[in-house]
C-alpha cells in the first residue's frame, strides 16, 4: 500500500514514556515470579528501558518513581541515561506505601489524612520529588494517592477532599513555572468503599481548583468495567485539563495488562479522540503518553516492545480516519457511515507503516526478533545477581 507522508511524519513525532518500575520484578499482590537478569537498581532499569527505545525508536524517556529510584547522585543518573540515548521524564511520588525511616504512617491516608503531621509529610515528599526532578530535567510530577475508606462512616467525604485540596495546593505552589502537576484518579484499591480522587470528575474539579498547571492523568485501568474512556478523553480536553495517559489494559479491574492485549479497539477509539483534540486544540494541550504495566509471566522488555508497537498502531489507524467523511456523516446523522469511517481505518493493516517508520528512525523492522537475537536477557542474566521478589505488585 502507498503510505501517506503525513502518517510517517506524525509517527516520527510520537513519544511513549516507559516506567522504570515495570522493568523490575512485578506481578500481582499475591505472587511475583522473577525474571533472570532483573535490574538491581535504577541504572540497570534505565539500561533495559533504553533497549526498548533502541528497537522501537518510540520510547525516548523513562519515568522514575521515588523513593524506589533514589540514588546518591541524580546528575550521574541523568548522564547515564543520556549516554544510553534516553532522557529522564516524569517523576512519580509514593505516598501509598510506608517507607523506611518515615515518621508517620499512611494507614489513615496521605494528602487527605486526618493527621496534620502525616499530610505535611506527604507534601514534603512530593516537594522532594520536584527537587529531584529539577536535577533530572523533568517537567512533570504525577501525584496519585491511595487515600480512601473501606467502611461507611469511616471518614467525611467532603472534609477528606478539602484536606486533599489544601495539601495538594502546597505541592502546586512548589512547582517550577514550566512544570505540570498530573493528578491521577482511581476508582478503587486500596480503598474499596470510597477513594478521595475516584474518577475523572473529581480529578478535573481538583485540577481546576489548583490552577492551570494542574492537569488530569488517565490510567486506562482505573475505571469501572465498560467505562467509556474515549468519552472521558473528550470531556477532559473540552475543559483544557487532559494531561496524559498511563497505557495498559484490563479484563476485570486495574489489571495492568499489556496495552491492547484485551481491548485494542478501545485503544484505537481513544486515539481517535486524541486526533480530534489535536485538530481542535485547547490551551495547554500537550498530553504525555506513558506505559504503566505489570509483567508477571513475560520478559518485561518484550512486553514493552509489544505494547509500544500496539500503541503506535492505534495511533496510526486513528491518523488514517477519513475526517471529512466522518464529520459529514456526523452532521447528517448518518450513523452507519460515521461508524464505517472509523471501522475502515481500524481494519487497515498498519504493520508496514510502522515498520517503515521504525526503519527511518533507526529502529528495528521486527522488534521482537531483533531483540531476541541480541541475547540481551541471557547476557544480563549472567551479569546481574538475582534480586529479591518483594511482596507483591512492586
Amino acid at each position: 500500500m502507498s503510505i501517506p507522508a503525513h502518517v510517517l511524519d506524525q509517527l516520527a513525532e510520537q513519544a511513549i514514556e516507559l516506567p522504570s518500575w515495570a522493568f523490575g520484578n512485578s506481578g500481582t499482590r499475591f505472587k511475583v515470579f522473577g525474571t533472570p537478569g532483573t535490574p538491581r537498581d535504577p541504572y540497570e532499569k534505565i539500561a533495559d528501558a533504553a533497549q526498548v527505545h533502541e528497537h522501537t525508536a518510540l520510547a525516548p524517556t523513562v519515568a522514575l518513581h521515588i523513593p524506589w529510584d533514589k540514588v546518591a547522585s541524580y546528575d550521574d543518573l541523568r548522564a547515564h541515561a543520556e549516554d544510553l540515548g534516553v532522557k529522564l521524564g516524569t517523576v512519580n511520588s509514593n505516598t501509598f506505601q510506608d517507607q523506611s525511616g518515615q515518621l508517620h504512617s499512611y494507614a489513615t491516608g496521605s494528602l487527605s489524612s486526618t493527621d496534620a503531621a502525616t499530610r505535611a509529610q506527604a507534601v514534603a515528599h512530593n516537594i522532594e520529588c520536584i527537587d529531584i526532578g529539577r536535577k533530572l530535567g523533568s517537567k512533570d510530577i504525577t501525584v496519585w494517592v491511595g487515600d480512601g475508606t473501606n467502611f461507611p462512616g469511616q471518614q467525611d467525604f467532603t472534609r477528606s477532599l478539602d484536606r486533599y485540596l489544601e495539601a495538594a495546593s502546597d505541592i502546586y505552589a512548589a512547582l517550577p513555572g514550566d512544570w505540570r502537576m498530573l493528578l491521577e484518579h482511581k476508582m478503587f484499591e486500596p480503598a474499596f468503599y470510597s477513594s478521595v480522587i475516584s474518577d475523572w470528575g473529581s480529578s478535573m474539579l481538583a485540577a481546576q481548583e489548583l490552577g492551570p498547571k494542574a492537569k488530569c492523568l488517565v490510567d486506562l485501568g482505573h475505571h469501572a468495567p465498560n467505562t467509556n474512556i474515549e468519552q472521558i478523553v473528550a470531556r477532559l480536553h473540552r475543559f483544557g485539563k487532559l494531561g496524559g495517559f498511563h497505557f495498559n489494559d484490563s479484563k476485570y479491574g486495574d489489571d495492568d495488562l499489556d496495552s491492547g492485549s484485551i481491548n485494542p479497539h478501545q485503544l484505537f477509539l481513544i486515539f481517535n479522540e486524541l486526533i480530534e483534540a489535536e485538530l481542535n486544540p485547547r490551551d495547554g494541550f500537550n498530553p504525555s503518553y506513558m506505559i504503566d504495566q505489570s509483567h508477571n509471566v513475560t520478559d518485561p522488555i518484550e512486553s514493552m516492545l509489544s505494547s509500544a508497537e500496539t500503541i503506535a498502531a492505534s495511533f496510526a489507524k486513528a491518523i488514517l480516519v477519513d475526517r471529512e467523511a466522518l464529520h459529514a456523516a456526523q452532521a447528517a446523522n448518518d450513523t452507519m457511515m460515521a461508524f464505517q469511517a472509523l471501522r475502515r481505518a481500524y481494519n487497515v493493516d498498519v504493520a508496514p507503516i510502522l515498520a517503515m517508520a521504525r526503519m527511518e528512525a533507526g529502529g528495528a523492522i521486527d522488534v521482537l526478533s531483533v531483540y531476541r537475537a541480541s541475547k540481551w536477557r541471557e547476557r544480563k542474566a549472567q551479569e546481574r545477581s538475582p534480586v529479591g521478589l518483594g511482596a507483591g505488585i512492586v
